[in-house]
């Protein structure tokens, strides 16, 4: 028997379908069957994810992966800034651009040049993806870990690019999008559980601090205090394999340790202590005051009426005028840092140091370069310490406190304020001085400074800027299960609607006792208007004629699908309802959600994150 002949299209459907549906149609065909090919010819990806999945160990060696690759990366990204620079302002390739007595002043003109380039290049990109960004702290605290290799790659381009041509920004928060993004794509392509992808990603952000400063115990507590939000047995082990990692492979691309050669003594006497810790204090709010005027700077641009593309350019312009009068404003500051260390700097010159570093931290970020205020930071620090030192020394008697210690301790006390991590700093002073006399001194300070700005600001830069933007987190710690836990998503839809002109006699014989514990009262529009509860209606005399409006409760309260479980938590506790009815924007009522089935939901998945962050995997 033949197949019975195929019906023709007709002409009017033909011309009523766009060609690019067919296009895209067919490209979606052999997207999938690539997939499915994909799938059939990997078996040993199949067997990978089962192990990774299923053992600890199988983790540990996937993070070490993931750090000798986020290792390779920051090494290439910082030859790749260090070597744009050396071409373009012609200095010493052993040497540092912030560290030069002096930059030839027509090759300043660099750094608006290189702000245009930002800004056309960031517009164009936009175009295309108007979407902002993902860091690896947003990621692991909103989005489970998820982080786009496009995005990341964008990001760096605009680090790259703001570094190379001496805007005042690091590139270490392009290190870590690169080492992070790379976890992330490999846990994501292994399918690992979500609170795994969280420590694979804090681990690649990690291992790639680590190689930039050849320091593994700061990379690693990078990773447990800014990008995991926790240190937990069940973490340590794939974070500290990454750094271990990371730091191997920068040392053998020959990338040199961020060393700090000192031989001096931080702690003569206990009140030393109360020193330091007084400097922790100033550097706690030095930092506070130094991310809200980022805030306002970024205000002040955006309201300026200029092209967003021409902003860098304009913001070039003043930042080369700020390396007219001294270089040491450029870059990241790693040079100077290290030149001003060697330094006996008169107090007036700190101050001013510290003025025109800070100013031009300020006019980069809010101009459009791309990067952050981590070594910014800690070169501001250094130089607030010494500061610091000589004014005590100038009061108390010159010796009470050593300009270079106190250089180091302000450098991660600050370092705290700003970037937050108070171990990570400390660590960072440990491995790049060897001395621990200096890293009690800083440890001090430092969680003095942490302990300030969170009870005083309760942010750090990242999640500053995240809070900005409209966000709510203050770390990396894992809350995007209370907004996936949205009202929408719990609500019961086989709701109980009657009208609120129905009599209660009406009630009673559509409702009989033991049917439903409520019912959702509705207006003549089909708007919500109330919950009455069917034994508050046969508490009433059977002889009764009125409407069940009159008991009607929380007629002026409802819910919104997208509301999230915290915020559905704080309904119930203000309105003191066992239920809420949840409506459209219309006001037509989609669901119902009781305070009993909320209260357990929170309850399990508490259970589940406690789990996750002890490693429990039952």
């Amino acid at each position: 028997m033949s197949a019975p002949a195929e019906t023709p299209e007709p002409d009017s459907a033909k011309a009523a379908s766009p060609p690019w549906r067919s296009v895209l149609r067919v490209a979606a065909i052999d997207r999938a069957t690539v997939r499915e090919a994909g799938r059939q010819a990997l078996p040993w990806l199949a067997w990978l994810r089962r192990r990774t999945r299923s053992s600890e160990l199988w983790v540990i060696a996937v993070a070490t992966v993931v750090g000798l690759v986020a290792g390779a990366l920051a090494v290439s990204l910082g030859a790749l800034a260090h070597g744009t620079q050396v071409a373009i302002f012609n200095f010493d390739p052993n040497e540092r651009l912030s560290g030069q007595t002096m930059v030839e002043p027509w090759r300043l003109l660099a750094i608006p040049l290189g702000g245009l380039l930002l800004g056309l290049f960031t517009a164009a990109i936009l175009r295309f993806r108007p979407n902002h960004a993902v860091d690896p702290v947003e990621a692991n605290a909103l989005h489970g870990g998820r982080l786009s290799i496009r995005d990341s790659l964008f990001i760096c381009m605009q680090t790259l690019i703001s570094n190379g041509s001496g805007a005042s920004v690091g590139l270490e928060a392009a290190y870590a999008q690169a080492g992070g993004a790379t976890a992330s794509w490999v846990g994501q392509r292994l399918n690992l559980r979500r609170g795994d992808l969280r420590i694979l990603v804090g681990a690649g952000a990690g291992a790639a601090i680590a190689a930039a400063f050849g320091a593994p115990l700061t990379g690693a507590f990078y990773a447990f205090e800014i990008v995991i939000g926790a240190y937990t047995v069940a973490n340590i082990a794939p974070v500290v394999a990454a750094a271990l990692a990371g730091v191997l492979v920068a040392t053998a691309l020959g990338s040199t340790p961020y060393l700090i050669k000192t031989s001096v003594v931080a702690i003569a006497s206990p009140t030393d202590y109360a020193l330091y810790g007084l400097l922790g204090l100033l550097a706690a709010f030095f930092g506070i005051t130094l991310m809200r005027a980022v805030a306002v700077a970024d205000r002040w641009a955006a309201k300026a009426p200029l092209p967003r593309w021409s902003k860098p350019a304009i913001g070039g312009v003043a930042l080369a005028a700020l390396a007219l009068a001294t270089p040491q404003t450029l870059s990241g500051g790693h040079g100077a840092l290290h030149l001003d260390l060697n330094s006996d700097l008169p107090l007036k010159v700190l101050l001013v140091l510290i003025l025109m570093k800070a100013v031009a931290s300020i006019v980069s970020l809010s101009a459009g370069f791309r990067g952050g205020l981590f070594f910014a930071a800690l070169f501001l620090g250094a130089l607030m310490g010494q500061a610091f030192a000589e004014v005590v020394n100038l009061t108390a008697g010159d010796g009470r406190l050593d300009p270079i210690a106190a250089s180091l301790v302000g450098m991660g006390a600050l370092g705290v304020a700003i970037v937050g991590g108070p171990f990570t700093m400390s660590f960072l002073v440990l491995e790049a001085t060897g001395d621990f006399t200096v890293t009690g001194a800083t440890l001090a300070a430092s969680l003095i400074a942490s302990a300030v700005v969170r009870e005083t600001f309760g942010y750090s830069f990242s999640t500053w800027r995240l809070h900005l933007r409209g966000e709510t987190i203050r770390s990396a710690h894992d809350v995007s299960w209370m907004r996936n836990l949205t009202a929408g998503k719990m609500m019961r839809r086989d709701v109980k609607t009657i009208g609120s002109s129905t009599t209660l006699a009406e009630f009673r014989r559509r409702f009989p006792l033991g049917s439903t514990k409520r019912a959702v009262l509705t207006d003549e529009t089909g708007r919500y208007a109330g919950i009455v509860a069917t034994a508050a209606v046969y508490a009433e005399p059977p002889e009764r004629d009125a409407t069940v409006a009159m008991l009607a409760t929380h007629a002026r309260v409802s819910l919104t699908p997208e509301l999230s479980i915290k915020a559905i938590m704080t309904a119930f506790d203000e309105t003191g309802a066992d239920e809420l009815a949840v409506v459209d924007e219309g006001g037509e009522v989609i669901g119902l959600i009781t305070e009993a089935h909320v209260t357990r939901r929170y309850a399990e998945e508490l259970e589940k994150a406690r789990r996750e962050l002890t490693g429990e995997t039952a």
